[in-house]
């Protein structure tokens, strides 16, 4: 028997609701997702209610929460908008009576475990699929940097683990992200990976760079980098662009060893569209490049997920892996 469910996935710009449906068998099925802008409604339970007058007043029983944010406690803090969730409270304020939260990261592990093959796009390594057994390192830069890790293995099913691994400290590895690294520290007494390796991370990188070149620049957004370099309209920007690369290949090969992981899989959207420049730039050497561990790294496959809604459809998958398995 099949379940319907909502999906909610909740970032710091936009919350997104989508109708799930949940097979007998397992398979998982999104509905046309609906995108709120949250700085357009005052709290969750307005967002909801909007959802729920765009599906005729009616929603299902069960719902499933990404969250941008830790997931522990009487209440849930986003990090990125004013909204607050009491878990405690869903059923009395918004109606289902089953339910699921997850941290936003960790539904997009659940993804990565059951995304079909044609969801991945190779960037490095053997052009093969992801191990189906053992642990594979997930990634994704964004506002900020999220890290998680799953382990598998097809008859025993898999089990997500969410981390704050973008909160770990940042190695520079050359004179440049040295340079990077000792701007970041004029601000920063200690300096996080997600300090170089997010979308705003571009703008200390590509502000060091023009220092080197002795450039004077006007103050860009990091939204305004990603533009012009994507554009082939500034140099410099084109330059941090692939320096981000090298970091995000570097950070990239760190977690697959402190996680034992035998794949990698890049998410978000930044990843996806700066896909072409990942894989021309040293990416792959950089993620390599781990000493004693060189052929180790070469022998590992390295995905970027490219699924519409990896938020929408983690959420769906940990419910059903919570309430159905």
């Amino acid at each position: 028997m099949a379940t319907d469910i909502v999906a909610v996935d909740i970032g710091g710009t936009h919350a997104r609701f989508a109708i799930a449906t949940i097979g007998a068998d397992g398979t998982i099925v999104l509905g046309e997702p609906a995108t709120l802008h949250t700085r357009d409604h005052g709290s969750f339970q307005l967002a909801w209610q909007a959802f729920r007058d765009m599906n005729g007043g009616i929603l299902p029983d069960a719902v499933s929460f990404a969250v941008a944010g830790p997931v522990g406690g009487e209440v849930i803090k986003f990090t990125n908008n004013p909204w607050i969730l009491r878990p405690a409270r869903i059923q009395e304020m918004l109606g289902p009576s089953r339910q699921t939260i997850v941290n936003d990261f960790a539904a997009v592990a659940h993804a990565v475990a059951r995304a079909d093959e044609s969801d991945f796009l190779h960037l490095t390594g053997p052009e093969e699929p992801l191990p189906a057994s053992g642990t594979l390192s997930v990634l994704g830069p964004g506002t900020g940097l999220g890290v998680a890790h799953l382990w598998r293995d097809p008859a025993r099913g898999y089990h997500v683990q969410a981390t704050e691994g973008g909160h770990i400290d940042y190695a520079p590895l050359d004179l440049i992200e040295d340079a990077i690294l000792a701007r970041l520290r004029r601000r920063h007494n200690r300096v996080s990976v997600e300090r170089v390796v997010s979308g705003p991370g571009i703008v200390d990188i590509y502000a060091t760079l023009a220092a080197m070149e002795h450039k004077a620049i006007h103050e860009m957004s990091d939204v305004e980098i990603w533009t012009a370099a994507a554009a082939g309209e500034d140099s410099l920007a084109v330059a941090a662009v692939d320096r981000f690369c090298l970091a995000l290949g570097a950070a990239a090969g760190d977690y697959a060893l402190a996680h034992g992981a035998s794949g990698v899989v890049i998410a978000g959207g930044l990843g996806y569209r700066i896909r072409e420049t990942i894989k021309s730039s040293g990416f792959a050497e950089r993620f390599r490049a781990k000493g004693r561990f060189a052929n180790l790294m070469a022998a590992m496959p390295v995905k970027l997920i490219i699924h519409p809604q990896p938020g929408l459809f983690g959420a769906a998958a940990a419910f059903a892996r919570e309430h159905l398995n």
